[in-house]
């Protein structure tokens, strides 16, 4: 943690600030509720369970709020789950579920910690045969309530992207071409909880830091005000929509201001955050921060991975290219959520912009040189031009790695990870997918893992899918933008989307209804 210096006592008037922090807020939860009634589903035809299955486990007993297997349907602001049987799933029984097993118990390693629910299906899936088709089906059929997704309309159509990692040549040292830095985490980035904002609350209010954190205080003498560890922090404009719901900050002076803009970061530098590598080209580093992971290939031959550490804190907006009627290209914003419609996109679209996750990026109208920490500029810092104001930071990963590392912290795999708005969609979850190939209208329907997240994917059926490294999984990554279904498998007996006794969807607006499906420190937390 940098030193940060501080000037002389605040004047008094600084303490009527203090009375901007009356306000607060409550939230009441839902009266238990008896468990729904419902007849128990045809089970699909299934070939006899292999030796080492169990018995169906017994739904946990409701104590309020929803539970999978018992409640036929439930809401949250961006979304609706309706029960559904697994032989209803388009192409269920037709998929290989052995290609991935392997990426279900990368998940239940991380969710078996966080609920006792998750913690029994994987104690039970460490006895199922990994390589027997059969067993894996009949696994998921006893363990596991199916729920098709839909969006706030109640449409259950959605669109399905791609991604991929992707590979920069790049130089640890700076020496042109390599003059774009690929900066690890700062070192002078602080957190606010967006949670511990009172309501309404405006202005200025006075934040004290400690260690990374701060947090807002109310009550205070002129004297402590201007003691060590104070700041003055202006409410206004301060980005709270993070789905960690933390805001981004830095120090400056006796302020607490936003963080760096990615304009300020190229034309100022990030003093306080180490540089991993250098990189030659700008457009490629963005799509490698939209991707949130890569690769950068050095001279001699040597591979560095790396992955998603942090992002400053501002909005993800893009500068997408646009459509020859001038619109933008294939993507329309409503609300919290990014909709992408399905367009054709031609090799003449794809030389105009840069496609990935979707999107059909422009390319900057003019690139320039970036400030870099220790090094004098030769030519004026007109940055990479490059508009979007959020900025992704890096850390290296394992060099034996063979995969990229998703927002859940496993490995993600090929054809089987998928990244998914984790507010409708919660990280680490089985989700069977409907859907097509790359231009084509050839099907493409398989169980996957919800183990990514991305700052592009927003709405309630919403997928990424990851095609892996190297030229085929790019091109593959880049044509990907398909209609989808999806289905959310839930631990038969795990409470979900307890919504307050008045939740109520009207007209697409969720009033009294959760925003996660299930909260999740760090991807979805609620306010």
């Amino acid at each position: 943690m940098p030193v940060l210096r501080h000037s002389p006592p605040l004047p008094p008037v600084m303490a009527a600030l203090c009375a901007l922090l009356a306000t607060g807020c409550a939230w009441t939860p839902q009266p238990a509720q008896a468990p729904v009634a419902q007849a128990t589903p045809a089970p699909a035809p299934v070939p006899a369970p292999a030796p080492e299955a169990v018995p169906t486990p017994a739904p946990a007993p409701s104590t309020g709020g929803n539970v999978a297997g018992q409640a036929r349907s439930f809401s949250t602001q961006h979304a609706t789950y309706t029960a559904v049987d697994f032989d209803t799933l388009p192409g269920w029984s037709r998929d290989d579920f052995a290609e991935s097993w392997d990426a279900f118990r990368s998940s239940c390693g991380v969710l078996s910690k966080r609920a006792a629910a998750w913690r029994e299906v994987c104690d039970r899936a460490g006895r199922v045969d990994g390589k027997n088709n059969n067993a894996i089906r009949g696994f998921y059929e006893r363990e596991f309530s199916v729920y098709q997704i839909r969006d706030d309309d109640r449409s259950p159509r959605g669109v399905v992207t791609g991604y991929f990692e992707p590979e920069i040549s790049g130089s640890r040292s700076y020496s042109p071409p390599f003059i774009y830095p690929v900066y690890a985490q700062p070192e002078d980035m602080l957190f606010l909880d967006a949670r511990a904002i009172p309501a309404g609350a405006k202005g200025t209010v006075v934040g004290e830091v400690q260690g990374r954190n701060v947090t807002i205080r109310r009550g205070l003498s002129t004297r402590e005000m201007g003691s060590a560890g104070f700041y003055t922090l202006d409410l206004t404009g301060l980005n709270r929509d993070a789905l960690d719901r933390r805001v981004r900050l830095r120090a400056d002076g006796r302020r607490l201001l936003p963080y760096y803009t990615r304009a300020e970061i190229e034309t100022k530098g990030a003093p306080n955050a180490r540089v991993i590598a250098f990189v030659d080209n700008a457009s490629a580093l963005y799509e490698m921060q939209v991707q949130g992971s890569g690769r950068i290939r050095l001279p001699g031959g040597e591979m560095i991975h790396v992955g998603y550490a942090e992002q400053n804190g501002q909005p993800f907006r893009p500068t997408v290219a646009k459509a020859s009627t001038g619109r933008p290209k294939g993507v329309r914003v409503r609300g919290s959520s990014i909709e992408l419609e399905i367009d054709d996109d031609d090799e003449s679209d794809i030389q105009a912009g840069v496609l990935t996750r979707g999107f059909t990026l422009a390319r900057p109208i003019k690139s320039g040189a970036v400030a870099v920490p220790g090094q004098r500029a030769t030519a004026p810092l007109s940055g990479s031009g490059i508009q979007d104001p959020s900025y992704v930071f890096f850390r290296e990963v394992d060099k034996k790695a063979e995969s990229s590392v998703g927002a859940l912290g496993v490995p993600l795999t090929a054809g089987r990870s998928i990244a998914v708005d984790p507010r409708s969609t919660p990280l680490g979850y089985p989700v069977f997918v409907s859907t097509q190939q790359p231009n084509s209208a050839k099907p493409m329907q398989r169980l996957t893992l919800a183990q990514d997240t991305g700052g592009a994917i927003r709405g309630a059926i919403r997928a990424d899918y990851f095609f892996g490294s190297g030229p085929d999984a790019a091109n593959s990554a880049r044509r990907m933008k398909q209609p989808g279904q999806m289905w959310l498998l839930l631990p038969r007996g795990l409470k979900v989307a307890a919504s307050t006794a008045s939740g109520v969807r009207v007209r697409g607006v969720g009033l009294g209804l959760p925003e996660c499906l299930v909260p999740d420190e760090g991807s979805c937390v609620e306010n």
